[in-house]
């Protein structure tokens, strides 16, 4: 339908512009016969048109590219010429730099040498470091002096000098030699400063030494003892003497060792004796106490004494590099300075500027020449592309004035086709003209197809919506009728669900019941057992109560005969006299106790006969409560069995209930899902009834758009 509508609408305005159209072509038709202009070319265009010398034969495209070419080499000749001289100026300035820091690391090497050989040790490092720096920057000078550059003189006399004194060799002393002696020349420096400390303190001890054995030693040791004062200045001036002239003096160390040794030797003959210089131990106090000062202010000779010994050849071999350094020490800064003024005059040159301006010329000169031949191209394409223009103006009013027909939608025409621009396009405007007029034509046939078409749907929507009312009416009652058949399942399921509580109810009724008689006749099982062994108890205690009955017959039979004895007792005392008075006192009082216990002794068998009586009793009435325990649990026995029975049917029935409820909510179940069901279906009947309403509007709609379109296309001619 969409379709329909747009291809109406394009036709319409195809039909609304068409004379409109048709004037315009015919009038631009007549000015294009009437004007009859001829394209002439102006001065200035043959001027410029003018070939160039030398290539000017030759194809423009083949010019372009000879002109490109060599504006491209002379401008990448001229770039690589003017990098190379920026280049090599900048490697000359950096080579200057270079070799100005090259004069100060050189006498930085010579002050860190002179300071090390003192025993500095910031000497050290400042050579070091001056040593290390300096070889980094003639190796990077070596390395960086290449291609285009010359090699100065200095540059090799320095590389020279370098390799011969200062990189480490076999057999050759170098400024490695003074790096390895560190620790023992700051150790040599360490120790000369203390002997200087100690010098002052040694010389005044050993002239109060000689003093003293002025006045205490015999002649013979005298003399000997003057030597001490002469040795121990002999140390000092040695000692001073290793260090002078700022290096290490290896000529005195003869000297000091002997200086050294003599002095120990005199001081440890005179505290020990030595039979050798004809010295006997020194037994004034005073003279030990100041031989003793004087061995302890020389500990700083002794262990330079050691170091020397140990290190003597090290710091010979130190000794002669540092004089070798020092000697070209001072060529060092002379060809260093050399070499900056070389790099300093190199660094002011340029390449010639002759060949820098010749280059720039002919990039320019290309570069015109090029802008020319593109001018040239340009004019040649303009005057080809008016000329073509025109042909095609001509050709295009031509075909203007035979489509002039067309317009007023006459399909029957078509137009011409030539071999100009315009050929190919009235070609395809003769095909497409039998196109449109197929498509109008099948335009006519669908048109009436659809009248047809819709004639037929608006029928059959309208009985499918009478149908559909029908329908919705018949569900409408079909669903009040199944809601009343769920409301009365509903109330069925809850009668069952209360009959089922009940039912659980008496069920647990009956469980408690029977729960209750079975703690009833345990309990009465208990009684039974707790008068059975209370029975038992009470025999035993009338079995007790017998036994007892018989002590007492026993006691009452020793009272008896103690009361005989008693008797016999107060006759025997009777016939005695006066001397068994108070025997007889004793008989009479044993008398009145056994007839007292004889007294006691028959209530105590009255009670026991009593408590025995009472016993027989008691076990009678026991055994008739035992019967009666007995026969009650009988009687629960029974009453359980019965409340058991109870249980089972009660429970029975609570599960018959429960059936009958899971069975009503099962059927409620399903009378809900066919009432929502028959709500879906109401739903969709509803939704059917609107679109078989929606649809009837639409192919109403349609026919009326075919009648529509089938007015639109009447008007061409076909």
């Amino acid at each position: 339908m969409a379709f329909f509508g747009r291809i109406a609408a394009v036709l319409s305005r195809m039909k609304a512009g068409a004379s409109s159209e048709k004037g315009e072509a015919r009038e631009a038709w007549r000015d294009a016969e009437r004007s009859g202009k001829t394209l002439a070319i102006d001065a200035a265009d043959q001027r410029l048109l003018k070939p160039l010398p030398w290539i000017g034969h030759m194809p423009p495209r083949s010019q372009m590219t000879l002109l490109l070419a060599v504006m491209i080499a002379a401008t990448v000749a001229l770039v690589v010429l003017a990098s190379l001289a920026f280049r090599l100026s900048a490697r000359y300035s950096e080579m200057r730099a270079v070799s100005t820091e090259m004069q100060m690391l050189s006498q930085r090497l010579t002050r860190g040498m002179n300071l090390a050989l003192l025993g500095d040790v910031e000497g050290f490092d400042v050579m070091e470091d001056a040593y290390v720096r300096f070889g980094n920057n003639l190796w990077s000078i070596e390395a960086k002096t290449g291609f285009l550059m010359e090699v100065p003189a200095s540059l090799e006399t320095v590389s020279q000098i370098w390799i011969r004194t200062f990189v480490p060799a076999a057999g050759k002393p170098s400024i490695h030699s003074l790096l390895d002696q560190k620790g023992n020349l700051v150790l040599l420096a360490e120790r000369v400063n203390q002997a200087n400390s100690a010098d002052g303190m040694l010389s005044l001890l050993a002239r109060d030494f000689a003093q003293v054995a002025a006045a205490r030693l015999p002649a013979r040791e005298l003399s000997t003892a003057y030597q001490v004062p002469l040795a121990v200045s002999q140390m000092s001036r040695y000692t001073n003497s290793l260090l002078s002239g700022e290096s290490y003096n290896p000529e005195w160390v003869p000297q000091l060792l002997n200086s050294i040794k003599r002095f120990r030797q005199l001081v440890n003959a005179f505290i020990a004796g030595d039979a050798a210089l004809g010295i006997a131990p020194v037994g004034d106090t005073d003279l030990v106490r100041l031989l003793r000062r004087m061995s302890e202010q020389s500990e700083a000779y002794s262990q330079l004494q050691q170091i020397v010994e140990r290190n003597n050849e090290g710091l010979v071999d130190a000794r002669v590099a540092s004089l070798a350094i020092q000697r070209d020490a001072e060529v060092l800064l002379m060809e260093a300075i050399n070499l900056a003024d070389f790099y300093e005059r190199n660094t002011q040159m340029r390449l010639s500027a002759i060949g820098e301006v010749l280059l720039a010329m002919l990039a320019l000169t290309a570069l015109y020449l090029l802008v020319r031949v593109f001018n040239q191209e340009t004019v040649r394409r303009r005057l080809a592309s008016e000329a073509e223009n025109k042909a095609n103006q001509e050709a295009i009013l031509r075909l203007l004035n035979d489509m002039a027909d067309l317009a007023d939608g006459d399909l029957t025409v078509r137009a011409m086709v030539t071999e100009d621009l315009t050929g190919a396009i009235a070609d395809s405007i003769n095909y497409t003209i039998e196109e449109l007029r197929s498509l109008i034509i099948e335009i006519n046939r669908a048109t009436e197809q659809v009248t047809r078409t819709t004639s037929e749907a608006q029928r059959i929507s309208q009985e499918l919506l009478d149908a559909a009312g029908k329908q919705s009416s018949e569900i409408e009652n079909t669903n009040r009728t199944v809601s009343l058949i769920v409301d009365s399942i509903q109330g069925v399921s809850a009668s069952a669900a209360e009959s089922s509580k009940v039912a659980n109810a008496s069920l647990a009724a009956a469980e408690q019941g029977a729960s209750a008689v079975d703690n009833q006749i345990r309990g009465m099982g208990e009684i039974r057992v707790q008068i059975q062994e209370t029975a038992k108890r009470i025999k035993r205690l009338g079995e007790s109560s017998q036994e007892i009955g018989e002590i007492v017959e026993l006691i009452s039979d020793i009272t008896e005969q103690t009361n005989v004895l008693a008797l016999n007792a107060a006759i025997q005392a009777a016939a005695a006299g006066e001397a068994g008075r108070g025997f007889s006192v004793v008989a009479e009082e044993v008398q009145r106790l056994a007839e007292r216990s004889g007294e006691a002794t028959k209530q105590i068998a009255a009670l026991v006969k009593t408590i025995q009586a009472d016993t027989r009793d008691a076990v009678a009435a026991m055994e008739l409560s035992t019967q009666g325990v007995v026969e009650g649990a009988k009687l629960s026995d029974a009453a359980g069995s019965a409340l058991s029975e109870i249980g089972k049917v009660s429970g029975e029935l609570a599960r018959l209930i429960e059936s009958i409820a899971r069975e009503t909510e099962d059927q409620n179940r399903l009378a809900e899902c066919v009432n929502a069901s028959m709500r879906d279906i109401l739903a969709i009947t509803e939704l059917t009834s609107r679109g078989t309403k929606s649809s009837a509007e639409t192919v109403g709609q349609l026919s009326t758009l075919a009648a529509s379109l089938k007015g639109s296309v009447a008007g061409f001619k076909i």
